[in-house]
């Protein structure tokens, strides 16, 4: 279970999970106090670049807000994937804006 904070409210997501351990070589170019920060954004990466994981699973393994996500896609020059699943909640967060500003 996460709790994340969206537009001024928390919420509490219980988001199914599977950890995977991962031997890594010594002697990359990288310091041991960045290497698993550094490989889970490489892996979010990857994988949201291949369509294997969607714009929620790839943050989430990066361990990004959706939007520092999205400012890293455009840094790395990573299209965005808008499908279904983004539309839908872009959509649901446009209907909230709109009936708080009716009133």
């Amino acid at each position: 279970m996460s709790v994340m904070f969206c537009r001024g409210e928390f919420r509490v997501a219980k988001v199914r999970a599977k950890r995977v351990v991962i031997e890594v070589p010594e002697g990359l170019k990288l310091p041991p106090d960045e290497l698993e920060e550094r490989l889970r954004i490489e892996l979010a990466l990857r994988l949201y670049e291949k369509g294997i994981a969607s714009l929620g699973q790839a943050r989430r393994i990066a361990g990004l807000s959706k939007w520092d996500f999205l400012e890293l896609l455009a840094k790395e020059g990573i299209s965005i994937h808008y499908g279904g699943e983004e539309q839908k909640e872009d959509l649901e967060v446009a209907k909230r804006l709109a009936r708080k500003t009716k009133k």
